[in-house]
Formats: structure tokens, sequence, C-alpha cells
């Protein structure tokens, strides 16, 4: 018979998960996989503040949020542009409050044959995925170091640990940006600031539909190579996201969680 649970430690254990009253910015979340997780973030208490590199892409945002119930704040801030991301910072610290979670989602990729990509073209996906968390985890750590605390969640990719035809920019960005977390996590854990990433597999989104049409070979290649033998949804990043921004996550540093379904512990079914 399994053990009674009582009603304190259920209420603590559920306490354990909450962001309620924690100011979290997510860069890039008008759509996709940054607006999954913003809207996680809503549901479990916090307040959402985020930023795209346009005005239109913030109102597309802010109409999103607004028709899900959430109240949330867009602002227009290109995060490679170290001036309008401290500008920014400075803001929503005084109109919304001190950034408690940041998560580092904004990013490109670029799917290039490597001697065709321009040099200008490499270091356009480095500066956006890479110097981009750098710039955005560097203005708001002070004001964290402050307060005493901070969760710092960097988009990762399997490409941190894998290579794959024309995407050399991306992967050397992603593996960078792995780096980077697990450095952030050793230069100011000693604050009470946890840097973790997630590394999410295939996920099902409108910018992926067009390669999960059945019978595209792609799409059979990507379920054949994961143990869940199908594509990941934004669903199934919410708890994990949840988690590394919660104070269940408090001893859990320079981590990297991949979502993947299982891909990069599976070697692939013998042919």
């Amino acid at each position: 018979m399994a053990p009674a649970v009582f009603p304190a430690k259920k209420i603590y254990i559920m306490s354990q998960f909450s962001l309620e009253g924690k100011v979290a910015l997510i860069t890039g979340a008008s759509y996709g996989i940054g607006y999954a997780i913003a809207s996680a973030y809503a549901k479990a208490g916090a307040k959402i503040v985020f930023n795209d590199i346009r005005q239109e892409l913030v109102d597309k945002g802010l109409a999103a949020y607004k028709a899900d119930g959430i109240d949330a704040k867009g602002y227009v801030c290109d995060v490679t542009n170290e001036e309008q991301v401290n500008a920014t910072v400075a803001q929503i610290e005084k109109e919304v409050g001190v950034i408690d979670i940041l998560v580092n989602n904004a990013g490109i990729i670029k799917r290039i044959p490597m001697i065709e990509m321009t040099a200008a073209e490499f270091r356009q996906v480095i500066d956006i995925d890479l110097n981009g968390p750098f710039i955005v985890s560097k203005a708001v750590i002070p004001s964290m170091i402050k307060k005493g605390h901070g969760k710092i969640i960097n988009i990762c990719s399997m490409m941190s640990e894998l290579g794959r035809e024309t995407v050399s920019a991306y992967a050397a960005a992603k593996g960078g940006l792995k780096m980077l977390t697990r450095n952030i996590a050793s230069e100011y854990g000693e604050y009470n600031i946890q840097c973790n990433g997630i590394g999410p597999g295939y996920i099902a989104t409108p910018q992926t539909a067009p390669l999960r049409v059945k019978g595209n070979p792609f799409n059979d290649f990507i379920i054949a190579k994961t143990p869940a033998a199908r594509w990941g949804t934004t669903d199934d990043l919410e708890g994990p996201a949840v988690f590394l921004a919660s104070p269940a996550s408090d001893f859990v540093n320079g981590h990297i969680l991949y979502v993947d379904g299982g891909i990069l512990a599976y070697i692939g079914k013998q042919p």
C-alpha cells in the first residue's frame, strides 16, 4: 500500500514549483517555443515580459497573450545591441520589477552548406544565438546579485552536442551557449543564481509544419530516430521550463536538460 500524502506535504511540494510574483523575461517570445514557455510561467504565477526585434512582432505577441488571458508586457529590443538591452532591462525594472527569471530564447538558424556560407552570415547567427544571451545575461545578473537570487535558462539545442549538414553556424553557436551556461553557473552560483539550459528536440510548431507532412523523408527520419516515435510539442517543454525557473531546481546549476524524446540516447534502428 502506498504511503499517505499528507495535505501539508502536498502543499509544500506544489509550492516548490510556484513562480508566484516572479518577474520573467523571455526573449523573442512573440510566438513558438518562447511563447509556450512564457505561457507556462504565467500559469505558474509569474509576471511575463518579453521582447522582439520589431514592433509588429511585439504587437502580434501581445494580442496572442491577451487572447489567452495573460497580462504580458512587450518591448522592442535587439538582443545583439548592448545599449538597447541595458535600456530595456532598466525600463522593465522600473515598470514591472527586478527580473527574477531570464529565458534566452531569441535565435535564428541559417541552413546553408558551410562552404557556401559567407562569413557575414556565420557571424549573424553567432551574434544572435550566442552573443545575444551573453549580452542579456550580463544585463540582468547585477540586479539578481543584489536581490540574492536568479534563474537564467538558455535555450540550447541538440546541436549543442551533435553536428548536422548545413548548420555549422548554428551548431557552433549552440555549442558555445552550452559552455556559456556552465560558465555563468560557475561564476555566479555563489550568489544563488542558477543558470541551466533546455535542449529541445524536434518540436511541432508552425515553423516545422512543412517538414511534418506525412511521407516527407525528413519527417520519417525524425520519427525513426526518436525513441518516443513522434515529434515533441511545446507542451512537452512547459514542465521542464517551470522546473528550471522554480525553487525546485535551486541546487541544479550548469545543467543542460535535453527534452528530445530520447534522440541523444539512441543510435537508431539497425537497417
